[in-house]
């Protein structure tokens, strides 16, 4: 059997993104900022309004393999598309960039694979409207043991932890991964999501996962207080934890030690997968044995290389910027 440096699960959702200005948003009803979950009807109009648009295999945890590829390491995801136009375009995409995509689309599905339709003005804001479609429905079917024994780390995407069945494939998925010897985590993905499953996400950092990624809100609304007190009682429940703060220093915590690193501050093209590929940079860190601190300023690089273009993915060596900074 393969084995893994990351393995990652999550939404299998195809990009779709645009230009426009506010006054668009304001016309079509569109929140600006932040990631809204759209009907099918919804969906079709929006793409429908979309100009010039571009395409590329999406999703948060997808976006951080992807950036995890692109880094050298050996990475598989696990998701789920229909065995339509775009859920062949993503498992294509996925093998292109060398990453393993272990379920096959599937062929009777009822729900059409996943697409998030991105708009984003010229101040770089990115507002997003998501359509989950079939990638919602990961469940313990999904998640294969051959895979998830044999990864070295494993990476999960809370937007999952919305309905029960993807509950049980991360529990299913953690515990496979700990038989195996190897690190689980989860990204906390939305303070939203978290304000949905709030005692079921502290069960699982506390019960399940070595390692936990968020912004500062989904912390504060993990743990319904402020900041130093939530990561306080984070870290007496999680082996590591990494707080990011929208422009602000880093906080990464493991046991006794405690580092903040700073994030240079850049006028953003397209914010678009700043944090999926903070994700990558700061796993890429972890999973080569780097020191928190280089992994967390590894995490800052990626960051600020994908917010430097449009779209969702590195263009350049990330790997070669990590050793221009001396980090390699």
């Amino acid at each position: 059997m393969k084995q893994y440096q990351v393995v990652g699960i999550g939404n299998a959702v195809v990009d779709v993104i645009a230009q426009c200005d506010d006054s668009f948003l304001e016309h079509m009803g569109i929140e600006k900022g932040i990631m809204q979950l759209i009907e099918r009807e919804r969906g079709e109009t929006l793409y429908g309004a979309m100009k010039e648009r571009t395409q590329a295999p999406g999703g948060s945890v997808g976006n951080t393999i992807a950036g995890l590829g692109n880094l050298g390491l050996t990475t598989a995801f696990i998701g789920r598309v229909r065995d339509d136009t775009l859920g062949r375009f993503y498992e294509a995409a996925l093998h292109g960039e060398g990453t393993d995509f272990p379920n096959p689309p599937v062929k009777d599905g009822e729900l059409p694979t996943s697409r998030s339709m991105i708009f984003v003005t010229p101040d770089g804001e990115r507002s997003m409207n998501t359509y989950l479609g079939i990638s919602a429905e990961v469940s313990t079917e999904d998640v294969s043991l051959e895979v998830v024994e044999n990864t070295q780390i494993l990476f999960l995407e809370g937007y999952l932890f919305d309905k029960d069945h993807g509950k049980a494939a991360f529990l299913k998925a953690a515990q496979g991964c700990h038989r195996g010897g190897g690190k689980a985590g989860i990204a906390l993905s939305d303070p939203f999501c978290v304000d949905r499953h709030r005692a079921d996400f502290r069960r699982l950092v506390r019960d399940q996962m070595d390692y936990v990624i968020g912004n500062q809100h989904e912390w504060e609304s993990l743990y319904q207080t402020d900041l130093e007190a939530a990561l306080k009682q984070a870290a007496a429940e999680c082996e590591m934890v990494v707080c990011t703060r929208s422009g602000d220093d880093v906080v990464l915590i493991r046991g006794e030690e405690r580092v903040s690193v700073p994030v240079k501050r850049v006028v953003p093209v397209d914010a678009t997968g700043a944090g999926d590929q903070f994700a990558a940079g700061f796993l890429y860190g972890y999973a080569t044995g780097q020191s928190l601190a280089t992994a967390g300023k590894m995490g800052c690089i990626a960051a600020a290389e994908v917010i430097g273009h449009y779209g969702a993915r590195p263009e350049v060596d990330v790997k070669a910027l990590f050793a221009s900074q001396g980090l390699i």
